[in-house]
């Protein structure tokens, strides 16, 4: 039987950051979500196309998604910067990235529809 993650799986979003990052308002928390949605499709539309400036929009999108908490974003934007810096394949994490935007989408989305 396998062990359990030392960090539990929560979903795409560590909201007790989110929360600390938003002082607990939660209109500012939607109003962030929103915005964050709305700049995360921005860029991974441009990153999936491969331009001269991946780099720059990988981590652009990095540091956005740290700062509201969504962590799986932060990890698969890092590996791309680094599979990028190196000069490796980076399809793999590219389309880790990209799982993980839609994945977030998908969950601001939901959050968006129930306030």
């Amino acid at each position: 039987m396998p062990s359990p993650p030392l960090v539990p799986d929560d979903g795409p979003f560590d909201f007790d950051h989110l929360k600390r990052m938003t002082m607990g308002d939660a209109s500012l928390e939607r109003e962030v979500l929103a915005m964050f949605a709305a700049q995360a499709s921005e860029l991974i539309e441009k990153i999936v196309k491969m331009p001269d400036n991946i780099g720059e929009l990988t981590h652009k999108l990095r540091g956005s998604a740290e700062a509201i908490g969504a962590f799986r974003i932060t990890d698969a934007a890092e590996w791309l910067e680094n599979m990028l810096r190196d000069k490796t394949d980076s399809a793999e994490a590219l389309m880790t990235l990209t799982d993980a935007v839609l994945e977030a989408r998908a969950e601001i989305d939901g959050i968006l529809k129930r306030s």
